[in-house]
């Protein structure tokens, strides 16, 4: 398969992430729900914590979110919610309508919108939010980096989970309920955390800090060569909500 390049987005993914799978786990709130590549292999996917409450690692994320936070693939909605509680102005897109409607009575605002079509706010978004393995989308890091970067106001971060193995791979995968309920074939991408740095820095990113919790792993990321960015490593302070 030939991942699309940075000059032609990647494909919606929104008939594949509209398929039963996906929508109907997102309404239940259980899994199991799965990623299937081509060659069988299967990766779960944690639909119980996308659906429940905020989580340690989460907190990280939303204690390193400045100003209005746009959260790219929001899911259910947790971490929308929990961000319009604590008074950013937060917006959740998600191809899918099952995830947008979950994350309204969640309390948060959503949009059934890929982050490849025109968005509210473009250039003005303080902070964008690729987590639970949205990095991703559409099957090409570099296009989906350069896409969040368009999105942002000057000064703005990325914060990015990365894969919990050192993995730098593109495919092509289904949605797989493990009860022989299958999606369409969508492309996809996974990236251990040094994959993450290393393409970060290929499309003009500045590492601001990474960290783990519970296993999990981040990075703050800040666009080109942005005069607020701090040492690689090293935390960039944590702004108030707006």
């Amino acid at each position: 398969m030939t991942a699309p390049t940075a000059s032609q987005p990647p494909a919606t993914l929104g008939p594949a992430w509209r398929a039963d799978p996906y929508a109907r786990a997102l309404r239940t709130g259980q899994g199991p729900l799965f990623l299937r590549r081509t060659d069988g292999w299967l990766l779960p996917l944690d639909v119980e914590r996308w659906c429940a409450g905020t989580d340690a690692a989460d907190e990280s994320v939303l204690a390193r979110c400045r100003g209005t936070v746009l959260d790219i693939g929001c899911g259910p909605g947790r971490l929308v919610a929990a961000l319009a509680g604590r008074g950013h102005r937060a917006l959740g897109i998600d191809v899918t309508p099952a995830a947008v409607a979950r994350t309204a009575r969640r309390g948060g605002t959503a949009l059934c919108r890929s982050v490849f079509d025109p968005l509210p706010g473009e250039r003005r978004w303080n902070t964008a939010l690729l987590i639970d393995g949205n990095i991703g989308i559409g099957g090409d890091p570099g296009a989906l980096l350069e896409r969040t970067a368009d999105l942002l106001a000057p000064g703005g971060r990325l914060v990015a989970e990365a894969a919990p193995v050192e993995v730098d791979e593109r495919c092509e995968v289904r949605l797989d309920d493990g009860r022989g309920a299958l999606g369409t074939p969508f492309p996809w991408a996974r990236l251990g955390r040094r994959a993450l740095l290393r393409h970060a820095e290929a499309t003009g990113w500045h590492t601001v800090g990474s960290w783990t919790v519970d296993g999990r792993h981040f990075a703050e990321l800040a666009p080109g060569t942005s005069s607020g960015a701090t040492a690689a490593g090293t935390p960039a302070p944590l702004g108030a909500a707006s």
